[in-house]
């Protein structure tokens, strides 16, 4: 299977359900961020990216002194302006794996910053935001998104700006997970995934609404835009009585459009969260999906298509790396970009695959290798263009992957 960013508490459910877990490089460390075996901490170098309407590209992220930061480039990355400290008031910001700060960019010059703040509970979390009325000159104090208020998991955040302007925000919430053990049922799978709406650039919000029951616990949420204006989502989930594939749901304006599907039939059966989200793009006809799953015993990152509805569509493919992990996916046109990263056993390799013709065929491209410590590879959009992301120990590097 290759190296996992695996949750930690899982790793003992992996190896008993027949999955490997490798020995992690000297250093590494488990999501949240404790020391490897060397004894020194493991950096949080997860960051968000997006381009702002004008065409800079923005990233957020955590400096070495854990504070949130900013930085914008006007030429896609070849230099970049000096990193602005943002004020969280204290907040702790998670920034590793599967858990990374993110900025969107809507019209009339808003943007916000979004970040899960973990509480002293294991596990639990509150979704924090940062609104700017003036394109990202200035942001606001941070600001809770949900309105639950429990000290419980709301982590793992999501958050774009459709196509209208409204603003969606996507979280994993346990509030019916507590609720029904609580009530001493012990049926209630995994999480739950919640969602709320602004219209007004993130000053006010609607209330709280469940998307979906039964999502995985700890993996990240992916957004695309919806073809009939809105937003869609795809997120891992767990399907009775323990296949963890992936499920979707359109989103438009305050409503969903459409109930939760599966997306993904895979059928991976396994007590624990792989801590691998999938990564969601619009296609000419539906959309491009990405998602790592063990299908008839072989693991792996595929790439598929699914309907307008969110349903599968054709026989998927695996991406051409056994050790492929954390990949996402754009789409400009015919053309589609898949990044991803895999440790080949000394170093992570940082690879692309992109096609011109709608996903048909693919060329291979080999971006970059760290023996460091790395982000997962992101991947952000302008327009026609496309490039991917990757930030190491030595910082962040861009290529251009669809020009």
């Amino acid at each position: 299977m290759g190296r996992r960013a695996l949750c930690a508490w899982t790793g003992a459910l992996l190896l008993a359900a027949g999955v490997p877990v490798p020995a992690q490089p000297a250093g590494a460390a488990d999501h949240k961020g404790h020391a490897g075996p060397m004894g020194r901490h493991k950096p949080q170098l997860a960051i968000g990216a997006a381009f702002s309407p004008s065409g800079e590209l923005w990233i957020v992220g955590l400096d070495e002194q854990a504070r949130l930061f900013t930085r914008s480039s006007a030429d896609a990355g070849r230099s970049w302006s000096a990193p602005r400290v943002l004020d969280t008031a204290g907040d702790t910001v998670a920034a590793e794996g599967e858990s990374s700060p993110k900025i969107a960019f809507g019209p009339e010059g808003r943007a916000v910053i979004t970040y899960t703040q973990p509480l002293d509970k294991p596990y639990t979390g509150r979704i924090r935001m940062l609104r700017s009325a003036d394109g990202g000159r200035s942001f606001s104090a941070p600001f809770t998104v949900h309105r639950d208020q429990q000290v419980i998991t709301h982590r793992f955040d999501a958050v774009a700006f459709d196509a209208k302007g409204t603003l969606h925000t996507l979280w994993i919430d346990k509030r019916d997970a507590e609720a029904s053990r609580a009530a001493g049922r012990k049926d209630y799978r995994g999480a739950a995934i919640y969602r709320n709406a602004s219209t007004d650039g993130g000053v006010t919000f609607g209330p709280d609404m469940k998307v979906a029951d039964h999502s995985c616990e700890c993996c990240r949420i992916a957004l695309a835009p919806a073809p009939e204006g809105g937003v869609a989502a795809l997120w891992r989930h767990v399907f009775a009585p323990n296949q963890r594939d992936h499920a979707f749901a359109a989103i438009v304006g305050t409503a969903q459009r459409t109930q939760a599907v599966r997306a993904t039939q895979d059928g991976w059966a396994i007590d624990a969260c792989p801590h691998h989200g999938p990564g969601l793009a619009p296609a000419a006809q539906g959309y491009h999906a990405v998602w790592f799953g063990e299908r008839a015993g072989v693991a792996g990152v595929r790439y598929g298509r699914l309907t307008a509805d969110g349903t599968p569509q054709g026989e998927p493919r695996l991406l051409p790396d056994a050790q492929a992990e954390h990949a996402d996916v754009r789409s400009a046109g015919r053309h589609v970009a898949i990044t991803w990263r895999g440790f080949d056993g000394e170093a992570f390799r940082w690879r692309a695959w992109v096609s011109a013709d709608e996903g048909r065929s693919f060329s291979l491209r080999e971006l970059g290798r760290s023996g460091g410590e790395s982000d997962q590879p992101r991947l952000a959009q302008h327009g026609q263009r496309i490039v991917a992301l990757w930030r190491t120990a030595e910082g962040v590097q861009v290529e251009t992957l669809v020009p």
